[in-house]
Parts: C-alpha cells; structure tokens; sequence
C-alpha cells in the first residue's frame, strides 16, 4: 500500500496560556491515500477550519506531526510551508475569494504564473478547467458579472490550476442555495475524481458527505470514523 498523501499524527491545537487555555484539537489523527475523498464532518465551532488551516500549512500544531506527500512539515520555515502549499496543495474556501479586477481565466492563471508557468501553458490550463467546471462562455467575465456559483466555480478551477495531490475544501458550497450546492458540489467531486487527486472536504450537509468515499467526524476535539 502507498504512503498517505496526508498524515496527521496526535495533532493538538490550543490557544492561550495556563487556566485560560483553550483545546480545540486534542490528539487527531487521519490518513488519506492517493485518489481518496475524505468528508469532514461536525458542528460548527468543533475545530474542522482549524484542523483544515493545520493540514494546509496554513496553521501549526501545538504538537503532533504533519506529513504531507511523505515530507514532516510541522518544523518548517515559513517560506518552507509556502512552497509545500504550491508544490503540493490546493485551497477552496465557503467565500470565494477570488480577485475582483481579474477575468476567471485571469483568476485561474494567476497562480500558475506564480509557479512559473509560462503564459501561454497557464492559459491551456485554465481554459481546460473553465471548460470543464461549465463556464467556457464565462472565462473573459470578472467575479462581479458572475452568479454565486460560477464564483464557486471558478474558485475550484484555480484551487486545482497547478495540480495538487490534495485538495482542501472548507465548506466550498455554504454560501450557494441548496439547488446550485448540488450541481457545483457534483462537478467539484467529478472534477476530483477524473484527475485522480486526494481531496478532505468539510460540509454540514450529511448528503454532500455521504458522496465521498468515507467520512471523519470530530467531537470533542478528537476525529471518529463516521
């Protein structure tokens, strides 16, 4: 069996000091394999967006050990973390966050020209993603002239731009009705799926969890197999 893409070992997160200090992850602990989806489950205010920042570099442990695509990340520098996040990772948050004063094609090139991609294999790509997230009609439109979903869209096409072995997705469809969830949801997944990447998903909604391939639930600060 290959190594994980991911590898979280006894992860603890507190904030504060003495009396005060708060647990908010207490000794997690999660594989994903290459090709898997993991759904990320529970309430809100259980830890998912922090246990999400740590497994993306975003954040470090109090303790405990990260390993991403076999490297041990919990003792880098911060330009060391920078660069497993581009070589390794790509991002989908609840809000978009795309940059307003640039096309979606502008959007998804952006961060492969920060790799140091040339113009015009950023642009292959990007046109390939658009095409495939639906929105080949919509590539030359700012964030502005875009609906709530083709937002989302273009959001996931950028997160996937530089071909990440891991997708991390913060409740990439909270902000979309329940009818425009499902269908960016369903491609995000299709997406996914046919490029063959590991992808740990956080969602309220117990149908969207219920389509990937298993599910982790945190309580209590602890992860529990769903």
């Amino acid at each position: 069996m290959s190594d994980p893409v991911l590898k979280l070992h006894n992860i603890k997160r507190w904030f504060g000091d003495g009396d005060k200090r708060l647990h908010v992850l207490k000794g997690v602990n999660l594989d994903i394999r290459a090709g898997e989806i993991v759904a990320l489950v529970g309430p809100s205010g259980s830890g998912k967006s922090t246990m999400l920042y740590i497994a993306g570099l975003l954040d470090q442990p109090s303790s405990g050990s990260i390993h991403l695509a076999n490297v041990a990340c919990e003792k880098m520098s911060e330009r060391e973390r920078t660069l497993m996040r581009r070589a390794y990772l790509g991002f989908v948050y609840q809000s978009h966050l795309l940059l307003p004063d640039f096309s979606s094609l502008e959007n998804v090139m952006m961060p492969q020209l920060i790799a140091g991609k040339s113009k015009k294999q950023a642009k292959e790509r990007a046109v390939f993603l658009l095409d495939k997230m639906g929105l080949k009609n919509r590539m030359a439109h700012r964030s502005g002239e875009l609906s709530g979903g083709e937002q989302q869209r273009v959001a996931i096409a950028r997160a996937l731009a530089n071909q990440p072995s891991l997708l991390l997705a913060d409740e990439p469809t909270g902000n979309l009705d329940p009818v425009t969830s499902e269908k960016v949801f369903t491609e995000l997944l299709m997406l996914v799926r046919e490029t063959g990447l590991s992808a740990l998903i956080a969602t309220h909604n117990p149908e969207l969890a219920a389509k990937m391939d298993r599910r982790v639930q945190l309580v209590n600060g602890l992860l529990e197999e769903v």
